[in-house]
């Protein structure tokens, strides 16, 4: 035994005291993280199903995501509250790390990816939150961050190493993550606005886009202290080269922002641009996009509809006039006709009352005469020509229970001579 206890001395195994500090810290820790799961449970599903009732309604994924976040969130508190509260021994210390450093990991993976960061970014960036809490935990990040400092090479006067690469890398990404969680806040509360509509809506919010990314720009300027004048040799040939490669894409961008203010094109109007015909789905940054009644999506760039004729069927009214050509023959009863023509269109749902359908007599045609019904409807988006069918299929039954006959063509065919009969026997039939 004596041996034994020798041996044991010698290689500096942790003591009775010290194994029971840890044990002490792994039943907080496991608190930490029963209290995590039940804050989870229950106030996460509160705030989606709040957040699914007054922001959108589908929170199937949603759900399960802030259950997560609350749940390691709850966690992450409470285990840094133990971690703070005590002078843990090592080995206590150590187990606290690497529990309070996966629960802050698993934090960071549910709010980036609900910010639908990729998910090698997401991963990335947890893993090394893990690594700062664990190294924290055990003594600080000094060890590791000279360590990453010292691979690396000189650069005019600056250096180029691993900690200055992982800092470029983890500030890029947290911009990034932070440029999508503002525009996301600033999107909702633009959204939900009273006092604009939607095309200022739209409008604002692609303003308020461009100024969160120039000022994430700025402030990771400042952050990585990168000294601008350094480009200052390369900004005559750079920006050169941008004026011809972006010239497009920043004359879409600003016709995109021309045709907001202006308020010619906005979301939901119908339009007619060449041979495309559909609703404006949305005004991009680039393009338009318009969904015709086939359930095609036409992409249209912004500089066409500045500098081609567009039509636009709902710019100052949503009412569009259907024209419905119909011919009648000439001994049936006119008045009859027409009446039953403005029957079928005010038996079509789609039709307006005011403003109110006219029939107007158009020729004296060939076939018979010819009219033309003029109905109104106040939805284009939702195709023209199913209107005009259905007021024919009605007014086709209405014809053919008061006895209005349509013309059709009729050819009298005259046979001056019938081939081997003798001259001067002709037929006609």
């Amino acid at each position: 035994m004596e041996r034994l206890g020798a041996w044991l001395a010698g290689h500096n195994l942790p003591g009775a005291h010290e194994l029971s500090e840890a044990a002490i810290a792994a039943g907080l820790a496991a608190l930490a993280l029963a209290l995590g799961w039940l804050a989870g449970r229950h106030i996460g599903t509160r705030i989606a199903a709040a957040w699914a009732e007054h922001v959108n309604g589908n929170a199937a994924h949603f759900s399960l995501r802030v259950c997560a976040i609350i749940r390691w969130g709850t966690a992450a508190i409470l285990l840094a509250t133990v971690a703070a509260s005590w002078p843990w021994t090592p080995l206590a210390a150590l187990a606290l790390g690497l529990i309070e450093g996966f629960a802050v990991a698993m934090l960071a993976v549910g709010v980036l990816r609900g910010l639908n960061l990729p998910r090698w970014a997401a991963w990335t960036l947890a893993a090394l939150a893990f690594t700062a809490i664990l190294s924290n935990a055990i003594g600080g990040f000094a060890v590791i961050e000279a360590t990453l400092d010292r691979v690396g090479i000189q650069v005019g006067q600056r250096r180029l190493s691993l900690l200055s690469g992982l800092t470029v890398g983890i500030t890029v990404l947290l911009l990034f993550a932070g440029v999508r969680l503002v525009n996301r806040v600033l999107t909702h509360s633009i959204g939900s606005a009273r006092g604009f509509d939607a095309t200022q809506k739209l409008l604002v919010q692609k303003l308020a886009a461009i100024a969160v990314v120039v000022l994430a720009f700025f402030i990771g300027v400042d952050l990585l202290e990168i000294d601008l004048t350094a480009f200052a040799v390369f900004s005559g040939a750079f920006g050169l080269a941008i004026g011809f490669g972006l010239q497009k894409t920043i004359g879409n961008l600003i016709a995109g922002i021309i045709l907001l203010m202006d308020r010619s094109i906005k979301p939901g109007d119908v339009i007619v641009v060449g041979d495309s015909f559909g609703w404006v789905n949305k005004i991009g940054v680039r393009a338009v996009s318009v969904i015709t009644r086939d359930g095609k999506e036409h992409l249209i760039p912004n500089e066409n509809l500045m500098t081609q004729e567009v039509e636009n069927w709902s710019y100052t009214d949503r009412n569009v006039r259907v024209r419905i050509p119909v011919t009648v023959a000439y001994d049936c009863d006119l008045k009859l006709a027409q009446e039953l023509m403005l029957r079928a269109a005010a038996e079509s749902p789609r039709v307006l009352n005011n403003p109110k359908t006219n029939v107007w007599l158009m020729a004296f045609g060939e076939k018979g005469v010819e009219h033309e019904i003029l109905a109104w409807i106040s939805d284009p988006e939702s195709g023209v020509g199913n209107v005009r069918s259905d007021v024919l299929n009605r007014l086709w039954l209405l014809f053919k229970e008061h006895g209005i006959h349509i013309p059709y063509p009729v050819r009298d065919v005259r046979v001056t001579q019938w081939p081997g009969a003798p001259d001067g026997q002709s037929s006609i039939s």
